[in-house]
């Protein structure tokens, strides 16, 4: 049997279509979300999306796949994720 433990968050790929819907992998934590901005834990650090009427449309985190619908302005990146500050509050390593 094959062990896949560890392996299905390795990668972290973001697939945006028209500025409507984005397809998230890599997602370790949903942290925050409402209809202007979500706040995701990733692979590569926190991504901080900004839009107007967001959704997070489908949400499986034993895979780390999100799917996000609305209109989408903006994507940022912070590298607190892979800090190893485990101790910290996310907003500390959003900041940081």
């Amino acid at each position: 049997m094959e062990d896949l433990s560890g392996s299905t968050h390795a990668v972290h790929k973001v697939t945006m279509t028209n500025r409507r819907s984005c397809a998230i992998s890599g997602v370790n934590d949903v942290l925050s979300f409402d209809i202007h901005e979500i706040l995701l834990e990733t692979e590569q650090g926190m991504l901080m999306i900004k839009g107007d009427d967001l959704h997070v449309s489908r949400l499986t985190l034993d895979k780390g796949e999100v799917d996000i619908d609305g209109r989408i302005d903006s994507f940022t990146y912070s590298d607190a994720a892979g800090s190893g500050h485990k101790n910290e509050s996310f907003l500390t390593k959003l900041f940081r």
